[in-house]
Order: structure tokens, then C-alpha cells, then sequence
């Protein structure tokens, strides 16, 4: 079973890779993870890639899926995988397509969760994070015990400049214009699926469960 989690940032949909991975026993495949492994063990694509990383320079689209393909022929991944995080962009897709066609393999799943804007810049903005132990919180669905602090080290907790809603409508922004196509491209496909975001995260995975059967 192959997927693909598409979504805003903010939507949810790397808790919800996170759970169809554990569910069905496949690798929960994330591109920022592969950059770090690669990385860190100094493969030859690990080294291209931190050549462009270095450099502040995006990872080429090429580079980007061989070495999601390079993962993916990986033991773990013979029954499939849930890919979070790629493809991001049309060429990534069509990269993508025409690597698994040439070991005659296709995706199966596409799942969109879909969360309107106003709901991730008010879900985003509600996060707190401790700058010191790394805990993370929410001010309405997971509060601190005490206003401001951390319930595990006792550090103040903040509103990381990521989650501001200035920066989450830039990033909602870029999601629109590169992301959004993918959800027509993979409807063409006919692998498409969507699911409500907005509602609890128990219940958006019985929605996905629903969709790729038990």
C-alpha cells in the first residue's frame, strides 16, 4: 500500500502518516528525515544534497526523488510506505511517477486533509513551544497546567516565529501555488481522496482507515 499524505501545514497530516505507518506496519517516509540520514551516514546522495543545503539552495527535484527512491527500495518498504512531505510540487509529482513506472510500481493513495485557511492560522497560532526541553503546547486544545510554562522543565513557553499568523499565511501562500495542483494532478490519477481535517484527530483517522480498509 502506497501513499501519499497531502495537506497545508498546520493540517495535521504528518500525526495521521504517523498512525497509517504504525496501522499497517510500512515506514512512515518523510523527506526532511531521508535529507538527515543520508546526511549523517555520508552517502554519495547525501553529500550532493548537503552540497545545496550548504549553500542555503534548495535540493534539486532530481536529486530530491532518487533519493525518496533510494528509501523506498529499502527492505522496510516492500509492502509500501506512507510518504509525507513529497511530492511537494507538479515536476516532484511527475519525477515521482516516472521513477515507480520504471520498476513497475504506481501509488495507490493520495489523501488530502483538507483544512480551510482561517482554521490552521488560528490552530497554528494557538501553539506554544519551550525553547529549553523542546515540549509543545496549545492554548486551547493542550494547555500548560500553569499560564506561560512549561508543565515539564518550568521555562516559559513562546509563540515560535513559525506559528505567527503572518508566517503561516506566507506559508499557506506557497501551499497554494506549488501544492494545491497536486490535488488535481492525483484526482486525474483517480488515487484522490479527501478527508476533513477540522474535525478530532481520532476521527479523521477512522476517515483515512475507512478509506484504506481495515
Amino acid at each position: 500500500m502506497k501513499i501519499i499524505m497531502l495537506g497545508a501545514p498546520g493540517a495535521g497530516k504528518g500525526t495521521q502518516a504517523k498512525q497509517i505507518a504504525d496501522k499497517y506496519g510500512i515506514p512512515h517516509i518523510s523527506t526532511g528525515d531521508i535529507f538527515r540520514a543520508n546526511i549523517k551516514n555520508g552517502t554519495e546522495l547525501g553529500k550532493k544534497a548537503k552540497e545545496y543545503m550548504d549553500q542555503g539552495a534548495l535540493v534539486p527535484d532530481e536529486l530530491t526523488c532518487d533519493l525518496v527512491m533510494d528509501r523506498i527500495a529499502q527492505d522496510d518498504a516492500k509492502n509500501g510506505f506512507v510518504l509525507d512531505g513529497f511530492p511537494r510540487t507538479i515536476p516532484q509529482a511527475e519525477a515521482l511517477t516516472a521513477a515507480l513506472e520504471k520498476i513497475g510500481q504506481k501509488m495507490d493513495f493520495a489523501i488530502d486533509v483538507d483544512v480551510p485557511d482561517e482554521n490552521i492560522v488560528n490552530r497554528m497560532s494557538g501553539r506554544r513551544a519551550c525553547l529549553n526541553c523542546g515540549a509543545t503546547y496549545h492554548i486551547v486544545s493542550i494547555p500548560p497546567k500553569q499560564e506561560g510554562i512549561c508543565d515539564r522543565c518550568g521555562s516559559e513557553i513562546v509563540l515560535r516565529d513559525d506559528d505567527k499568523p503572518e508566517t503561516v499565511q506566507k506559508r499557506l501562500t506557497v501551499y497554494h501555488e506549488q501544492t494545491q495542483p497536486l490535488i488535481d494532478y492525483y484526482k486525474k490519477q483517480g488515487i484522490l481522496q479527501s478527508v476533513d481535517g477540522t474535525v478530532p484527530m481520532e476521527e479523521v483517522f477512522r476517515s483515512i482507515v475507512a478509506i484504506l480498509g481495515e
